[in-house]
């Protein structure tokens, strides 16, 4: 794997009065040795296959435990215990999803929402950004009553959302429920067969487009 390394501007040699071979060799090495050194940057860059040696920001990030409302008037912070892929995103704070480089970012999320109660329930989730709500930016997922007494009923909540954020900056997830039987829920992984578990919540962020 080649490294691209930011070439410096040719310094030029200057030029004589009357024309001179050695000169005009002299100049052509310089230009020669720079446009060297951009092809090879293109190549490191593109590679075989194009775009393969890009390196961009991203996150990915879940969490492996039931997240519950103790109240139907209070908003709560969604949070995350484990960092899957982390390049110049991080998450602090349990739920404050960090930033490195300015940008416009896709963020996407699954939240695996569960009721236990017998009547139908509704569960909000919207974004902050620097403990702000973000205007328009909730969306309600309404949720079927529970099938039977220890069998809630169970429904992915997905969204992508692109915002612009500048270094330091951070994004986070907030939920509210209808009904305190409503949650957040994880599962462990099943057997007959074998399948991975079921994270309580998965977020990812990438970088789309600079913001310049």
């Amino acid at each position: 794997m080649s490294f691209i390394q930011h070439p410096a501007a040719p310094n030029l040699p200057l030029a004589p009065g009357q024309y001179d071979s050695r000169y005009q060799e002299q100049f052509n090495n310089v230009l020669r040795l720079y446009f060297n050194r951009l092809n090879n940057n293109l190549l490191s860059l593109f590679g075989s296959y194009g775009g393969q040696y890009v390196q961009l920001p991203l996150g990915s990030f879940y969490d492996t435990t039931d997240q519950t409302a103790a109240s139907t008037t209070t908003a709560y912070a969604i949070t995350y215990n484990t960092t899957s892929i982390s390049n110049g995103i991080k998450v602090l704070n349990s739920s404050e999803i960090h930033f490195d480089y300015p940008g416009y970012y896709n963020i996407q999320y699954s939240v695996q929402l569960s009721n236990d109660d017998n009547a139908t329930q509704d569960v909000d989730i919207w974004f902050r950004k620097n403990g702000q709500d973000i205007a328009d930016s909730n969306s309600r997922f309404g949720l079927a009553p529970r099938k039977s007494a220890g069998d809630p009923y169970h429904v992915i909540a997905a969204l992508n959302f692109i915002v612009d954020v500048t270094p330091n900056d951070y994004i986070q997830l907030y939920w509210r429920s209808s009904n305190t039987s409503t949650y957040i829920e994880y599962y462990t992984a099943p057997s007959s067969p074998t399948r991975p578990a079921i994270p309580s919540v998965i977020l990812t962020a990438t970088l789309v487009s600079g913001t310049e």
